[in-house]
């Protein structure tokens, strides 16, 4: 049945004194006795509440006992399901689904006892028409399964010529554009250059860059609807010449009479680049300041005397306020003036993002201070540029030129863009890339990556370091629980112990990573070795220099050294000797000092006594007290003091002169010295106490010692075992430091060319033993410019290995560059995927650019380890939405796609709390673990309790109790609601664990992973972004339709019909069939089969033979031909009985052609964007496709008005 347009939490009718209720676990209806509401379901045990609506109703019911002739009648009414020759009505009230027959108007609701009419005329609209019944279930299944698989096969680029603009000489470089972009044309140009003459002699811009001059001119004409000009997006990749393009744009605009321009872009280093790129276009006579040498004084003030030009500045200078608390922003505010309508360029504007952060986090202050520079110069051009702005929706957050999301459009604001395009996936992020495009404000073109191969190596751990990682895996482990109890002793600290944890983890993390770098530099030295040999020169990428672990080393230990610094072994020093949880040391007592001190504490807290150790003066008399009475003397503050004065000797109650009296330090009563046992002769000089005093100070000074003993005791045995920890992190064997172990192997510094952001190195001595730590620069480079330098040397072929990291290769370009002394083939290895698939493109770029003799080779590194593909993972998620990386070149056969590697998914999140559940035994695991067998169960019980005591080891079980009683020695814990979906920190920490269970507990995951996607394709679920629908003829039905027209750009929406018929007739599925027989290649299951379930009344028929892959056959239907899936002999068996008589299997045959060329196929389920290329004229279309029952509330919304002969 439809359903209604609110899930019915009620079902039918009610028995007896209760209600009827659909439970909402398994669906199943039960009676609720009255009175009750709150029930366990009885089949799914799942505990549960009545709806509102109903618990009135229930109350009711269960108060009155209600007249016998209702009750009589009520009962006769027992619940049903749906009544299919009804119509089902849901209740206004209580909103239960009623069956009423057809023609019925007015009735009462059986439920609640509600009067209800019918209203027909709603009826219509409350339930759309069902569909008729499916007739090709399983075939439409299976074709959309293939459109799925298959959708990323096609070339994913299509070659890129300027389409509507014919000004300026080629690009020196294949650019290729996105195919699903190549199928949306760009506005009419319509804006004239001014510097256009100027352009065509120079050939400074080539046609690709003078058409981003032209649209985005003529975007900047148009305003937006909130009243802000509008601005436009260069999203070309990296190496394509963004920087040209800007100046070329600097020049047009200074041609108007605009003589200011704001640049703003990621390192200061790149206002050289700045002023080269302007020279190219010829705009010599424009300046180029660098906001950061200049003060924070008005800028066209007499002593800067900045008038025109360009401002250079960095994302990190537009945040930066002055000691007076003058800021960057409002100095170059001010610089505008009103009114300012010239360029204010935001290059590599990925730097901007998290403006709008994930959950938990705050926006970045660079992303405020983009927004707000563009809040405040509301009429300035704005230009976004960056290879990678869109490759994650949420970072367009900033991008509020563009008019996507605000007033005059379909969304309130960016969170409601973005909430829609998370529900749509990628293929909703192209469909925007699309829309921007045809609107005139987004050009996105990369350099084609033709010619540059990929390859993913797998290093596998050589056995040493599989020992090694094996011993480190184990001290983590043993680390954390001598961390657990040594924590156990400070009961006070308990603030601290959660940073404890949070540096444990993040050491725990970072020392892994390591691990992995290290286990990758044998065969990392040994490609780049085999790459020289083949004359290429080798570039090595990656993240982390460990130059902090060095130079602490280098502080600890000298500058001369046996061997490299071991960057795991510095961190876990680092971290044991700072974070090792010891108790307070206890103070050393001084002898006899410690008394007199102990003392004077003791009497400057005695209130009657004033800090000089004198008594205020005895207000009243007191009666005699014993000589051990500690009463204090009650003083009155009101009198002053002085010697004179008359003071009261505590054991005989005469008055003295104070003078001759004895005063104890600690309580402050006052004695004779003759009164005392026994008496005082001596004079007594310093303090001096009396007897009960002393007495108490002595106990006390024992119990202290004591004390003090235990205390000193407990110290030094978490000293002890501190040291001990500490001498065991020393005599472990693990790896040097990866960027020194690489360049030293590969020949020292005079060999190779480093780019990193670290300032010194170790190297070893000219006599090969021990290493020297030395600065980076020498005395003629300096620190600033020792990148530029070493850049040179490799570019002039002086050093043919070149090591990056992402400090140091910002913007850097090592291609081949046919300008360049060394033009040998670049081969580029990445050690280390960034954390950031933006970053992993960046770095990719560094050795892919325009104007190169050749392209690069690029090798993928991976370990053998589980948790390393972590790593790619993210980076794989990425790429996969960048786009840039599809399977290269061709020829070097389609390399793994990245996209296997991509865990982080709402998939691997589910996968993830599957897998859990299954080791907590909370569920069973959908899949057999590796290394185990379904007829032994005892190994996969083993292999949980092993799983459990893994997943304690690294902290994701928690709150572990070992079992007693019939579970004894089972462990029992829980995993926090947070941890059950965190894919990333499942596959950082399982990076801590000894390799063979590391990789079991992988394997599972993704075995888990596989199944849920592929049942998610089976149900038609699976987003893979763009799809390639194929069919022997595709064919346009009819003109396309203009059904929306955008007001400000005059981009059109139009809807394409097609017609697509896959099938294939009975004689060529036979003349198929025969061939095979011919060439002897037929098997003996090869032949035609009939489906053995019927649809309506009708049998499929397919044709199947053994492909090349044995037991696995290829399957032909009649309807959508052969398919690209292979169906296993198993499935085929169970699925279709083989025919005997051919002609049986000929009807049958040729009467399914016939049904399926008449009848249109829909089970779409969700939002496609599909690529259509017509077979008649080789016309590409890509767009929505819009399943056929949708087609007119589609047009509706787009408030399109049908013409009559539609």
């Amino acid at each position: 049945m439809s359903q209604p347009s609110v899930p019915p939490p009620t079902q039918a009718a009610s028995g007896g004194g209760g209600v009827q209720v659909r439970c909402a676990g398994c669906k199943l209806i039960l009676t609720v006795a009255g009175g009750l509401t709150e029930f366990v379901c009885p089949t799914c045990q799942l505990p549960q509440m009545l709806p509102p609506e109903l618990m009135r109703v229930q109350l009711k019911v269960a108060t009155p006992p209600p007249p016998p002739s209702l009750a009589s009648s009520q009962q006769n009414v027992p619940a049903h399901g749906i009544d299919p020759t009804k119509i089902q009505v849901p209740c206004a009230h209580c909103k239960a689904i009623l069956n009423v027959p057809h023609g019925l108007a007015r009735f009462a609701c059986p439920q609640c006892g509600v009067d209800l009419a019918v209203d027909l005329s709603k009826l219509k609209q409350l339930f759309p028409p069902r569909p008729p019944p499916e007739e090709e279930n399983e075939v439409a299944i299976e074709v959309e399964r293939e459109e799925d698989e298959g959708g990323m096969v096609g070339e994913t680029f299509t070659d890129y010529r300027p389409p509507k603009l014919s000004i300026g000489p080629l690009h020196p470089d294949p650019i290729v554009e996105t195919s699903s972009l190549s199928a949306v044309q760009p506005p009419e140009p319509t804006y004239d250059l001014k510097i256009k003459d100027d352009l065509e002699s120079s050939n400074a811009l080539s046609c690709l860059q003078i058409e981003t001059l032209v649209y985005a001119c003529q975007r900047h004409l148009h305003h937006l609807p909130s009243g802000a000009r509008a601005g436009f997006f260069v999203g070309d990749g990296a190496g394509v010449g963004k920087g040209r393009t800007i100046a070329g744009l600097i020049w047009e605009n200074w041609h108007h009479g605009r003589r200011k321009a704001l640049w703003i872009s990621v390192g200061s280093d790149l206002k050289f680049d700045a002023r080269r790129d302007l020279d190219d276009v010829g705009a010599t006579c424009i300046e180029v300041h660098a906001l950061n040498k200049l003060p924070y004084s008005k800028l066209d003030s007499k002593s800067v005397g900045v008038r025109e030009g360009v401002v250079f500045l960095t994302y990190s200078s537009l945040i930066a306020s002055s000691e007076k608390g003058r800021s960057r922003l409002q100095q170059l505010v001010q610089w505008c003036g009103s009114g300012f309508d010239a360029l204010v360029i935001f290059d590599e504007c990925h730097k901007a993002k998290n403006l709008v952060p994930e959950a938990g986090s705050q926006p970045t202050r660079t992303g405020e201070a983009v927004l707000e520079i563009q809040a405040r110069l509301p009429e300035a051009r704005v230009v976004y540029c960056s290879a990678t702005g869109a490759s994650e929706p949420r970072n367009m957050g900033y991008m509020v030129r563009l008019g996507l999301w605000g007033a005059g459009t379909c969304f309130l604001d960016f969170r409601d863009f973005l909430g829609a395009l998370e529900k749509g996936g990628v293929g909703a992020l192209e469909l925007v890339a699309m829309d921007m495009k045809a609107r005139g404000m987004y050009v996105c073109r990369t350099l084609s990556y033709k010619g540059a191969e990929f390859e993913v190596v797998e290093a596998p751990l050589e056995a040493e370091m599989m020992e090694m990682y094996k011993k480190a895996a184990e001290f983590w482990a043993e680390l954390r629980v001598e961390l657990l109890s040594a924590s156990a002793f400070l009961s006070n600290e308990k603030p601290n112990s959660s940073q404890l944890w949070r540096l444990y983890w993040a050491s725990h993390q970072r020392f892994f990573r390591h691990m992995c770098m290290s286990a990758k530099v044998p065969a990392t030295v040994r490609l780049a070795k085999q790459a020289l040999m083949k004359d290429k020169c080798v570039v090595i990428g990656l993240q982390s220099t460990g130059e902090a672990r060095t130079e602490e080393a280098v502080t600890k230990y000298g500058l001369e050294l046996d061997d490299f610094i071991s960057g795991p072994r510095e961190l876990l020093l680092k971290f044991v000797e700072e974070n090792y949880p010891l108790p307070e040391k206890p103070e050393p007592l001084p002898g006899e000092e410690s008394v007199k001190e102990l003392q004077r504490k003791r009497h400057s807290a005695t209130p009657g006594v004033s800090l000089k150790g004198r008594v205020r003066k005895v207000a009243k008399w007191k009666p005699a007290s014993d000589g051990e009475s500690d009463e204090e003397s009650e003083t009155d503050s009101a009198h002053t003091e002085s010697d004179d004065e008359f003071q009261i000797c505590e054991i005989c109650n005469t008055e003295e002169e104070s003078k001759k009296l004895l005063r104890c330090s600690c309580c402050g009563q006052l004695f004779h010295p003759a009164c005392l046992v026994p008496p005082v002769i001596d004079i007594v000089t310093g303090d001096w106490s009396c007897h009960s005093c002393k007495e108490k100070t002595d106990e006390y000074l024992q119990a202290r010692d004591a004390y003090l003993a235990e205390l000193l005791k407990r110290y030094e045995a978490a000293l002890e075992r501190k040291t001990k920890i500490l001498e065991i992190i020393r005599s472990l064997d693990l790896p040097n430091n990866p960027l020194d172990d690489i360049i030293d192997q590969l020949g020292g510094p005079d060999k190779v060319a480093e780019m990193t952001g670290r300032r010194g190195m170790l190297v070893r001595a000219s006599s090969g033993k021990g290493v020297t730590y030395q600065a980076r620069n020498t005395k003629d480079v300096t620190m600033e410019m020792v990148n530029m330098h070493e850049k040179q040397l490799f570019m002039d072929g002086k050093k043919f290995v070149a090591i990056i990291s992402e400090a140091g290769s910002a913007g850097v370009s090592l291609q081949a560059d046919r300008r360049a002394v060394n033009q040998k083939r670049r081969v580029h290895l990445t050690l280390e995927l960034p954390w950031s698939a933006d970053r992993a493109i960046q770095q990719f770029g560094r050795t892919h650019r325009s104007n190169q003799a050749s392209a690069p080779e690029y090798r993928l590194l991976f370990t053998n380890l589980g948790g390393e593909r972590r790593f790619a993972s993210i980076v794989a998620k990425r790429l996969e939405s960048l786009g840039a990386l599809t399977q290269g070149d061709r020829r070097a056969g389609p390399g793994p796609s990245f996209s296997a590697y991509n865990y982080d998914s709402a998939y691997g999140k589910r996968a993830l709390v599957v897998m859990y559940k299954g080791i907590m035994e909370q569920d069973s695991l959908p899949v057999v673990p590796p290394g185990c067998s379904s007829e032994k169960p005892d190994t996969v019980q083993d292999f949980i309790v092993k799983a459990k005591a893994a997943l304690v080891s690294v902290g994701i079980v928690r709150d572990t109790v070992i079992a007693n009683g019939k579970d004894s020695g089972k462990l029992s814990g829980r995993i926090v609601d947070s941890d059950m979906h965190d894919v990333g920190r499942f596959l950082n920490r399982i990076l801590g664990l000894p390799p063979d269970i590391q990789n079991r507990l992988f394997e599972l995951f993704i075995s888990i992973l596989d199944l849920l996607i592929q049942n998610a394709r089976i149900e038609g679920n699976l987003d893979s972004g763009i799809v390639d629908m194929k069919a022997n003829v595709i064919e346009l039905q009819g003109t396309p339709k203009t059904v929306h027209m955008d007001q400000m750009s005059g981009a059109s929406t139009v809807l394409f019909t097609f017609t697509l018929d896959r099938g294939i007739t009975w004689e060529s599925a036979s003349t198929m069939l025969d061939e095979k027989r011919k060439d002897g290649l037929s098997s003996a299951y090869d032949g035609f089969y009939e489906s053995k379930r019927e649809w309506l009344g009708r049998r499929h028929f397919t044709l199947a033979f053994e492909s090349s892959a044995s037991g696995m056959f290829k399957i032909v239907r009649p309807a959508v031909g052969e398919s690209l899936r292979e169906m296993a002999l198993a499935e085929l068996k169970n699925k279709y009985r083989k025919m005997s008589s051919l002609e049986k299997a000929r009807s049958g045959w040729e009467d399914e052609y016939e049904v399926s060329s008449k009848q249109a196929r829909h089970s779409h389920k969700r939002l496609r964007v599909v690529r259509i290329e017509t077979t008649t004229d080789n016309r590409r279309i890509v767009g929505l496709l819009v399943p056929n029952a949708a087609v007119e509330s589609v047009l509706q919304d787009l408030a399109w008005v049908q013409d009559i002969d539609d």
